[in-house]
């Protein structure tokens, strides 16, 4: 194992969260044996880096998976399912048109289909997420409208009531959302800042459209966003359980099921 002897407490929590980011998990003896360390400054170290939403401590170590509770670091979650995420954002594509406006939300499912819409021609995009505005910024052939608000620094996105009143002051051909969690009819998130503003946005669209990957279906979070009647489509990956894909239809939704193609799934 490699050793970090001598690293000061600042460089051995970046490490810390570097590790944790690309292994999903890490034990507290094996970062005390790396950095040579008491397992008590490991506690610490995690004590702090779970405060700033980075990981979550769990018995014996730290996860950066997501729970009923805690929602994954954006970090995590732009390397997570990015198959599934490619996949049904290239299906998300039939669903905008040239001189429409779209509102997008702050998850890295939308941010995969953001990255997509560069070649559309007169397109309105209505964001509160700062990575959607560094794909989208300084194409002429995009309006970008920054939604204003206090700033998540963990979710990279702005929320809060001057963020809802601006989105409650536009209007909105279509709204691509991802949440982090479907089930039993619903749609969940942790965070009661973001699922206000998620609720906003649906209310400021004409159409919206679900856009989750395998993993969140039959999951659960702490607070209900909205019911699955509220969207228009739901779009998924060929990974998904088909019980679940079935519990969302026969709640009168439409689910478009999206092929991996890579993984030979139909």
């Amino acid at each position: 194992m490699t050793s970090f002897i001598g690293s000061s407490q600042a460089e051995r929590q970046n490490l810390i969260t570097e590790l944790v980011l690309k292994n999903t998990s890490v034990s507290i003896q094996e970062l005390a044996e790396m950095f040579q360390v008491s397992a008590m400054t490991i506690h610490r170290d995690l004590d702090e880096l779970e405060q700033q939403g980075i990981l979550r401590k769990v018995r014996g170590g730290a996860t950066a998976q997501r729970t009923y509770l805690f929602e994954s670091h954006l970090t995590y979650r732009m390397n997570a399912c990015q198959e599934e995420k490619e996949a049904i954002a290239q299906a998300a594509l039939a669903y905008v048109e040239p001189g429409e406006a779209v509102i997008l939300d702050d998850s890295t499912t939308i941010l995969t289909f953001a990255k997509k819409l560069v070649d559309i021609s007169h397109l309105t995009v209505i964001t509160n997420f700062f990575s959607n505005i560094e794909v989208l910024r300084g194409l002429r052939q995009i309006n970008l409208i920054w939604l204003g608000g206090d700033y998540l620094f963990r979710y990279n996105a702005v929320v809060g009531d001057l963020c809802e009143a601006m989105i409650r002051s536009v209007r909105a051909n279509t709204l691509f959302m991802s949440s982090s969690a479907v089930s039993q009819g619903y749609a969940f998130h942790q965070e009661e800042m973001i699922v206000r503003v998620k609720r906003a946005m649906i209310e400021s669209a004409s159409r919206r459209i679900l856009m989750v990957d395998h993993t969140k279906l039959g999951k659960q979070a702490l607070r209900q966003l909205a019911p699955l009647t509220m969207f228009d489509l739901v779009i998924v990956d060929s990974l998904s359980d088909p019980d679940q894909v079935e519990k969302i239809r026969d709640l009168g939704v439409k689910v478009e099921v999206v092929p991996l193609v890579k993984r030979g799934k139909v």
